[in-house]
């Protein structure tokens, strides 16, 4: 009985075998897409924090860059002899002007609903239906 018992369960390991070599292949092929999307993202985080902080730094540098063109615009004009109020009034006008120009811009970029190509792709259910030819009647 011990050479039946032993032969059967070769025969099952035998048949079990391709199975858990795959099962096994399957689990190191997940595990390693699993490794590569966390560093993936890792090095997207990165970036997108390098992103974030470049940003704000050049917005700090524009904003210092815009205020002192418009405190020498401001100077330029006291010494030529316009009044403080007038020349405040100015630089109002100039500094609602210029957001004015950046919200027609930035208003522009909102026009299309972000992934709204997704969304019409998920969202249809049957192939639009066929325009009528010409020559057909309906």
């Amino acid at each position: 009985m011990d050479s039946a018992g032993e032969s059967r369960e070769a025969h099952e390991a035998s048949f079990l075998a391709p199975f858990e070599r795959v099962y096994a292949m399957l689990k190191r092929m997940a595990s390693n897409y699993a490794t590569l999307a966390v560093l993936d993202v890792r090095r997207a985080a990165v970036q997108f924090a390098w992103l974030v902080a470049g940003g704000i730094f050049i917005a700090v540098l524009i904003v210092t860059a815009w205020l002192a063109a418009v405190v020498a615009l401001a100077v330029w004009l006291l010494g030529n002899g316009v009044s403080w109020p007038g020349t405040l009034l100015l630089a109002g006008a100039l500094n609602l002007v210029g957001a004015a120009i950046v919200a027609i811009r930035i208003r522009h970029v909102f026009e299309n609903v972000p992934f709204s190509a997704t969304l019409r792709q998920i969202n249809t259910d049957s192939p639009p239906a066929a325009a009528p030819t010409a020559g057909s009647t309906r």
